[in-house]
């Protein structure tokens, strides 16, 4: 039977893989890797996680997968855009998956932080296995995520005595803090959406890029550090091309 493995690697430092990881990271034969336009340094920081931890000796071939386009963001209907993606990416992997894996081979993808949140590669290795087109077992080993990072880099605690914390994409943030809720983590924020909410009271922590060497962090209150973060994440995705970055908001 085949085996597919969903590696969490964590936020971008190769000391954030877990022993669990280490070991998985010695059992594939085939490391498919999806690429994306100008995110080479992605690929080649997965590649480094895996020199970093694979015992030296033990080759593994590499598929490469083309992720397909990402048009939603300025799509009218947001989630049958999506849809559509991951429909892409499920046919793409399926036959990827049927192609070049062996039938008692064992394949890998290696996700960033933690592959149960706010990562869709489980949720397309799910749909891939519910279409029987191609028998495989699928594993998930969990990674440090890029919340904990970040909580860990400004060393606070992700919730306060008592009180609730809510983790949610960007998009949900454009009305403002939801109600109720005091402790917000933003992810998937490709707008700055933190400077375009009313900031009385609101203190951000944000980091980007966390446990790389281009790490960025700013804290503060919010009406204060959110035009240098700004400037931040603009300098920054221009010299990259690319941006992964997170933010804890909190009401004082």
């Amino acid at each position: 039977m085949r085996t597919v493995l969903l590696i969490g690697i964590g936020a971008g430092d190769p000391g954030h893989v877990t022993q669990q990881a280490v070991a998985a990271l010695q059992r594939f034969d085939v490391l498919f890797v999806v690429t994306k336009n100008a995110a080479d340094e992605l690929v080649a920081l997965r590649r480094q996680v895996v020199d970093t931890h694979r015992a030296p000796g033990r080759s593994y071939r590499t598929v490469e997968l083309a992720d397909p386009p990402r048009p939603w963001r300025d799509a009218p209907d947001y989630r049958a855009a999506v849809d559509r993606w991951r429909q892409q990416r499920t046919d793409l992997w399926g036959a990827a998956i049927a192609q070049h894996l062996g039938e008692d081979e064992t394949g890998a993808f290696l996700v960033w932080g933690d592959p149960s949140l706010y990562e869709s590669t489980l949720a397309v290795v799910d749909e891939v296995a519910a279409r029987g087109e191609v028998a495989f077992t699928h594993e998930v080993v969990p990674g440090v995520s890029s919340v904990h990072a970040l909580t860990a880099r400004h060393r606070i605690p992700l919730n306060r005595v008592g009180r609730a914390v809510q983790i949610m994409p960007a998009r949900l943030l454009a009305g403002g803090m939801p109600d109720g809720v005091d402790d917000v983590v933003v992810m998937l924020d490709a707008g700055a959406t933190f400077a375009t909410i009313p900031a009385d009271g609101i203190d951000i922590y944000w980091g980007a890029y966390l446990g790389t060497p281009d790490e960025l962090l700013r804290s503060g209150p919010l009406a204060e550090v959110a035009p240098q973060i700004v400037r931040d994440r603009d300098a920054a995705k221009a010299r990259k091309g690319w941006m992964f970055d997170i933010y804890l908001l909190r009401r004082r």
